[in-house]
């Protein structure tokens, strides 16, 4: 299972941002998927997650109303809508692939079973 993350780039404060995962082989419909990201000297941090179906989304604090994660079974593609950027969203972002989920374990790293290289965002003040 490979994961090839796109979308970053350079922004403005208040800007926004579509962050696009897409997933080579594997069962992508079957699997939660999530964003994290990690800014330089910071540990990976969750940010959001999606089920299956698309039905159930979750949401680190900082990022609820701002940004939208959904998926697109059909093309095998996870995104991540980030609107309102602000300078603390600098980070290189990563979405992952959890197989077998629980009702708890979307924000949890460890859980996550295949990862992308990562999508620098850049939020300039």
């Amino acid at each position: 299972v490979q994961l090839q993350a796109s979308g970053g780039g350079l922004v403005q404060t208040g800007g926004s941002l579509r962050l696009s995962c897409v997933v080579f082989e594997g069962n992508f419909e079957n699997y939660l998927m999530g964003w994290f990201r990690q800014a330089p000297g910071q540990e990976r941090e969750f940010v959001a997650a999606v089920t299956w179906s698309g039905q159930h989304t979750y949401y680190e604090d900082s990022v609820k109303g701002r940004f939208t994660i959904s998926r697109d079974n059909a093309r095998n593609t996870l995104y991540l809508q980030m609107n309102k950027l602000e300078p603390e969203d600098t980070a290189t972002y990563y979405c992952a692939a959890q197989m077998s989920p629980t009702s708890t374990s979307y924000n949890y790293r460890p859980l996550y079973d295949y990862w992308g290289q990562g999508t620098q965002v850049t939020v300039s003040s």
